[in-house]
């Protein structure tokens, strides 16, 4: 008889994130948990981390702990991959904070062993918004004080002559800031860039504005600022009859919230026509509603959805898919709920269209609901993970969708179903059955047969009802993909080999793993 060679065998691959063979802990409720290597423990880590910020099972003090001390000793262990990494995490994870407080740390760690390459390409690679050289100096000084290393400097001057320019300065360059565009020029002295000319004025002014020096005129090379500025010397009088040239105000640098308060009155529907041409793809969708509010025209509400719907601005913006969940759920009409569809079905790129039959189960317990993603989101982690598994359900074959907790819920959605509204009707039966985290019996009460399951969870999942591990409840040969949420330390199953594999984070960036490991090839990192 065989054992091998039958025809549900299939070529197994291996992937990145690899655990322990053996349990040698327990998960924060209680069944064996896996230790993952350092390098799976930093990543999954890495790619749900708001820093700062509180999660079910971990103090937000604890979790910085946690990955300060992982990217201290990838940064020493290898900080080629290091280097790699942390700019796609900042690039196509679509994380912020986390790469740069990473690449701050990686340096301080590299410095502290006496390894001096790649420390300025750390920081360099990470600033990708012209406000991020300062809030990493905010960082390094609050921790560090005020002595900044050489290495550090110098990665933050290149950025600097990436990032600065008359708008960003307009935008960026306020009062609120502790550290100015002119602070970060007096601390890291960059050159202006070769192919700016106009580069080195703009220092010598965000200098002049910084220290009060008013009578000194804004040079003629800065027209945006000199655009500004006549605005500025307008009677408040007068200003809302420049909302008749919104070329005017684009040229000006005029941002929405600029605008509010150049204007001392409403935001009505002639000021937001105004603006709405000049405005970015994250202010769009963050004020949908205001929109409405103000009655703007449907002639401008089809210029505002096709940019929504454009692929080449979604790839832009950078937007993390649950961005587009509570755009969609905020806006108090329907006029834009097509367009907000198209925008996430394109930043959900990476999400498979599996063939055959396919177990997807969301984890909608007590540690997956009991708090947002972040203090400025009102989207949960259970959320998050009920977009992926609506997108996985609405794109696959035949696609069984479970709700889970203490028990389980069957839900419905026809292959190519519009994923917001399904989400959001997924999303209304979170609590239905239980707040527990019970993979095992889940998965043991749901699979039939599947050819994959996949589980959207915090994987910290309790012992359950029959004794058997999570890695157990469905044959062998067939994988089991865990996409991880949190990035909590122990895994709920050995992975990276066998057909047992994990992936995580907020963004769509590590399904692409997924197809290689369905093709029975091994997966690599994915940068």
């Amino acid at each position: 008889m065989s054992k091998f060679n039958t025809t549900a065998s299939r070529a197994s691959g291996s992937s990145p994130v690899k655990t322990e063979r053996r349990p040698s802990g327990v998960t924060h409720e209680g069944a064996p948990g896996y230790v993952r290597d350092a390098k799976g423990e930093l990543f999954l880590l890495a790619v749900s981390n708001m820093v700062g910020e509180d999660t079910f099972y971990e103090r937000a003090r604890d979790r910085d702990d946690r990955f300060e001390r992982l990217v201290h000793q990838v940064a020493v262990e290898d900080g080629e991959w290091l280097s790699r990494f942390l700019p796609w995490l900042r690039t196509t994870a679509n994380m912020r904070t986390a790469p740069v407080v990473a690449a701050l740390e990686a340096v301080r760690a590299r410095l502290a062993a006496g390894l001096h390459g790649l420390n300025r390409q750390l920081v360099d690679g990470v600033l990708q918004r012209a406000d991020e050289p300062g809030e990493a100096l905010a960082y390094w000084t609050s921790r560090y004080g005020r002595a900044v290393p050489k290495p550090v400097k110098r990665g933050l001057a290149d950025a600097v002559r990436r990032l600065y320019n008359e708008r960003s300065l307009l935008k960026y360059d306020t009062a609120s800031k502790g550290f100015r565009f002119a602070d970060v020029i007096d601390l890291v002295h960059p050159a202006p860039a070769a192919d700016k000319a106009w580069q080195g004025e703009l220092f010598a002014h965000a200098l002049d504005r910084r220290h009060d020096r008013e009578g000194k005129p804004i040079p003629d090379s800065l027209t945006v600022l000199r655009a500004r500025a006549e605005l500025a010397e307008l009677p408040v009088e007068e200003r809302r009859a420049v909302l008749a040239d919104p070329g005017r105000l684009a040229a000006a640098g005029m941002t929405w919230e600029a605008l509010a308060g150049w204007l001392q009155g409403p935001m009505d529907r002639q000021a937001w026509e105004a603006v709405i041409p000049s405005m970015g793809y994250m202010a769009l969708i963050r004020n949908l509603r205001n929109f409405d509010a103000a009655g703007v025209s449907d002639e401008v509400a089809e210029r505002v959805a096709a940019r929504i719907a454009d692929p080449e601005q979604v790839a832009r913006s950078r937007q993390l898919p649950f961005r587009f969940y509570s755009a969609y759920r905020n806006a108090p009409s329907g006029r834009w709920s097509r367009a907000l569809d198209r925008a996430l079905t394109l930043a959900t790129g990476n999400v498979p269209s599996f063939g055959g039959r396919t177990l997807v189960l969301v984890d909608t317990s007590s540690s997956m609901t009991g708090g947002a993603v972040s203090r400025r989101s009102t989207v949960t982690p259970a959320q998050a993970a009920a977009l992926f598994g609506v997108a996985l359900a609405a794109r696959g074959e035949r696609v069984d969708l479970y709700g889970f907790a203490d028990g389980v819920f069957r839900h419905e959605v026809g292959r190519g179903a519009p994923v917001l509204e399904e989400m959001d009707r997924f999303c209304k039966r979170i609590g239905e059955v239980g707040h527990g985290t019970q993979i095992a019996d889940s998965v043991r009460r749901t699979y039939e047969g599947h050819d994959r399951v996949v589980i959207l969870s915090d994987m910290q999942t309790m012992s359950g009802y029959y004794g058997a591990e999570v890695t157990d409840t469905a044959p062998s040969h067939v994988p089991m993909y865990g996409f991880n949420l949190q990035g909590y330390r122990r895994a709920a199953m050995p992975t990276g080999s066998g057909n047992r594999h994990e992936f995580g984070g907020f963004s769509d960036a590590t399904f692409r793993l997924i197809p290689l490991l369905e093709a029975g090839r091994s997966a690599g990192w994915p940068f």
